[in-house]
């Protein structure tokens, strides 16, 4: 009945793969950072090592786990004694944690009591589900094309720009345009043979597809390229043979949350990002 901390992403897998694999909505994240790793070592998000973890059970059962790829925060999902968790981590530097809205409190006020540092609330997201798929009306001009090597430059720039729109680190952004490239995970709508908007897509995890990076230039929005575009990534992850197709929206932006639900996708849970300061 603890925590167990690890650096191999394989004897994570063996340990917790059950478990995020149960409910590979909630799970959506966890998931795909856990195939990434297996794919390309354990320095696929930065220099240092990552630290995976999992909660046993008093009956042998996982119920929980944990992954910090750094930079990035300490990502949770559901699981008992987060308090216990704060103990386990003592003496490793985060950055912050991510974690369900009612779970994170618990954490943070744990770890500030073991380190001191200061807890700084940040972006907080919402989990969503596609139900059923709803195309937006009225439908816009142009049309869709999956991205391929020759749009690498302009993927680059408009990764970096979704990224710094959201407030996240954009460090990773040419290994991740590179990494979606090959397996077709990018797809571009044009008007006009000219990019104007994009929409990614994850690997299948477990039967699920995250849809990622909708972003659309600012002074190309309103127009209802953003809704095409997921719309079309949306309808090719069920094509493919997706379950489940999932997408995470900033609470903050009233107008994606508002749009991703017309298109038929509907709340699961919210998460909030908090930083901790020396």
């Amino acid at each position: 009945m603890s925590w167990q901390l690890t650096g191999d992403v394989e004897e994570f897998a063996d340990a917790a793969g059950d478990f995020l694999r149960s409910r590979p909505v909630e799970h959506t994240v966890p998931l795909t950072l856990v195939g990434t790793l297996r794919r390309h070592g354990l320095n696929a998000y930065g220099p240092e090592a990552p630290i995976l973890g999992w909660y046993r059970g008093p009956d042998g059962t996982v119920a929980g786990a944990c992954l910090q790829t750094p930079p990035f925060p300490l990502l949770v999902t559901a699981a008992p004694d987060l308090v216990g968790l704060a103990g386990a981590l003592a003496g490793r530097p985060l950055p912050g944690v991510n974690a369900l809205t009612g779970d994170v409190d618990e954490f943070v006020a744990a770890w500030q009591h073991r380190t001191g540092a200061t807890p700084v609330p940040g972006r907080r997201s919402r989990l969503y589900r596609l139900d059923a798929l709803a195309p937006p009306s009225p439908h816009p001009p142009g049309a869709a094309r999956v991205a391929g090597p020759a749009d690498r430059e302009l993927l680059i720039s408009w990764m970096t720009a979704f990224h710094d729109e959201i407030g996240e680190s954009a460090r990773e952004v040419v290994d991740s345009v590179d990494e979606k490239l090959p397996y077709g995970g990018l797809t571009l709508w044009e008007v006009d043979g000219q990019p104007v908007s994009m929409a990614g897509a994850s690997r299948p995890e477990a039967g699920m597809v995250r849809v990622m990076a909708v972003y659309t230039p600012r002074e190309l929005r309103g127009r209802g390229y953003a809704g095409a575009v997921t719309t079309v990534v949306s309808r090719a992850a069920l094509d493919a043979g997706a379950v489940d197709v999932v997408l995470f929206t900033d609470l903050a932006n009233a107008t994606s949350n508002a749009l991703y639900q017309r298109l038929g996708y509907r709340p699961v849970e919210d998460r909030a990002v908090v930083e901790f300061r020396p």
